[in-house]
């Protein structure tokens, strides 16, 4: 399958896992068993039920269990995807893969996170030198020194 492909069903399973329990899940799933479905309301019903497992898979409150269930999900989403596609002639895959970018680019924008960072797995980050690093920043930031320390009294 071409590596375009496969970043596609990466960005598929990905996007299944970000946005699981969030505002947009409801867009995404929907659109995700359309597009699984294509045209077939029993096979889209289907989707819609294994959509339901994944989002009560990810309620894992251990986050050992957590990081194991979005790990799994992930990647059986992105092997599910990446059937789909390779099960489809070349014309019918090329509509498809459009088809996915769009309701990717719709449902869940910027990997299912919006107005920050998405990561499939750890993220550091670091400040030297008097600098600030985040993740956000909600509101302003200053550096100023730090307050002198008050002088030793005798």
């Amino acid at each position: 399958m071409l590596e375009t492909l496969v970043a596609l069903a990466v960005a598929g399973g990905t996007a299944v896992v970000q946005v699981a329990g969030t505002d947009a899940w409801n867009g995404l799933r929907g659109a995700v068993a359309r597009w699984f479905g294509r045209g077939d309301a029993q096979r889209e019903q289907a989707e819609l039920e294994r959509l339901d497992q994944t989002a009560t898979a990810l309620q894992a409150t251990d986050p050992a269990e957590a990081e194991r269930a979005r790990i799994s999900q992930q990647a059986a989403w992105q092997a599910r995807i990446e059937a789909m596609l390779e099960n489809l002639d070349e014309g019918d895959r090329s509509q498809a893969a459009d088809q996915l970018r769009a309701l990717l680019s719709e449902h869940a924008p910027q990997g299912g996170v919006t107005g920050g960072l998405a990561a499939a797995h750890n993220v550091s980050i670091h400040a030297e030198d008097s600098s600030i690093a985040a993740q956000a920043i909600q509101g302003g930031a200053y550096i100023s020194p730090p307050p002198r320390p008050d002088p030793p009294k005798d």
